[in-house]
């Protein structure tokens, strides 16, 4: 466990925000006395009540690891002031993995084993530390620089766990990303290393062909396709000049029972990882991994568009026109510390400091006049109310 250091002054000036989550913003940031710039993910306290032991988490891992390995991310620095948390790691300026195979001219199937064996290698040294990654997927690797040959990184330990020698498979919990998730996660098991390996599967048969092994029209659907490892190599058109060896791969990645499943050495060892080119498809993979990249992500969008409407239509989605309707403005506090300004909600619209009786009030406000709404438009009301 990390322990708590001495609030201190902003050292850093914030700068463009790089990404953003439920209780964190990224932002480009430089040192006040060094002038280097670096990437400070700035996590406001309040939103973080009660989950202060998964930054306390992230922090000992990354401090555990930093310097170790060329492709995982540096924590250079960790404080905290009187309203934030700030953790600093190297700026990765070279974007995220996807984005820079789009960027290229063309792209092979020996690309994609070289960017396999960079993550592999640096899950292997986190696994010879005793720790697993749990959310290894495309968002999570970036690049160094915009360099061709930039190192590729591993970043955002935030779900990840330090784990005693003794303790093996006493992880529980459900987490990480539905589609690189594996079997023994959602069954709730216990599950330790081998599930780093599923979703580097499962990551390789995205870069091979620009969609995802599990992907279906909804959380559960995918979940029962993973739990039998429902997928095939299909439609052929886009396999046709994959090679057999880096289907055995994948294979060997996703294996269901995770005491069968290769380890992150054994796949390092790999004939498709360690073997000569020769062995691996020749065929130019841009064309086909960029459109069915951007043709699911657009249906993925739609559907979701659907969902949003209606759970809406249904009364469902009240919480998505929290404020829309009201006559009074919200009123959440803000905090200011140094350079940086959060809001005092959550990306979940969690009203944090409002008293309980004004968030009653709004949400009686948001009910009514969403109810009519429907009534005006034609629509049926039934269970408008209900949130």
């Amino acid at each position: 466990m990390a322990q708590q250091p001495q609030v201190q002054p902003c050292r850093y000036k914030t700068g463009k925000t790089l990404g953003a989550g439920s209780y964190s913003v990224v932002k480009e940031c430089v040192h006040i006395d060094t002038g280097r710039y670096y990437a400070a993910k700035v996590i406001n306290k309040r939103l973080m009540a009660g989950r202060e032991h998964m930054v306390r988490n992230e922090i000992a891992v990354l401090k555990r690891v930093s310097m170790g390995h060329q492709n995982i991310l540096t924590l250079v620095d960790y404080f905290e002031t009187m309203n934030n948390l700030y953790l600093v790691t190297d700026l990765a300026l070279g974007g995220e993995l996807f984005d820079r195979i789009c960027r290229k001219g063309s792209y092979y199937e020996s690309d994609a084993a070289d960017l396999i064996r960079a993550t592999l290698s640096a899950v292997a040294y986190l696994h010879d530390h005793g720790i697993v990654h749990r959310d290894l997927k495309p968002e999570n690797l970036l690049f160094r620089t915009p360099e061709d040959n930039a190192d590729l990184l591993i970043a955002d330990f935030g779900l990840s766990r330090i784990m005693d020698e003794e303790q093996f498979h006493v992880l529980t919990t459900t987490c990480g990303t539905p589609g690189y998730m594996a079997p023994e996660i959602f069954k709730k098991s216990g599950h330790g290393k081998p599930v780093d390996v599923w979703a580097i599967g499962v990551i390789t048969y995205f870069l091979l062909c620009g969609y995802t092994p599990f992907d279906r029209d909804s959380n559960l659907e995918e979940m029962q396709a993973i739990l039998v490892a429902d997928y095939s190599f299909t439609p052929m058109e886009y396999w046709r000049g994959v090679s057999l060896s880096a289907r055995n791969f994948i294979k060997r990645c996703l294996t269901i029972d995770p005491t069968q499943r290769m380890t992150a050495h054994e796949a390092l060892s790999h004939e498709w990882i360690a073997g000569p080119a020769t062995g691996r498809g020749d065929e130019d993979l841009l064309p086909t991994v960029k459109k069915n990249f951007n043709a699911r992500r657009t249906l993925h969008k739609a559907i979701d568009t659907v969902r949003a409407i209606n759970q809406l239509r249904a009364g469902g989605g009240m919480g998505m026109m929290d404020g829309a309707k009201s006559t009074q403005p919200k009123q959440v506090s803000r905090e200011q510390d140094g350079d940086v300004t959060m809001g005092g909600a959550d990306s979940r619209g969690n009203a944090r400091g409002q008293t309980e009786d004004q968030i009653k009030e709004q949400q009686r406000k948001i009910e009514n006049t969403t109810l009519g709404m429907w009534r005006k438009e034609g629509n049926p009301v039934a269970g408008a109310g209900a949130s």
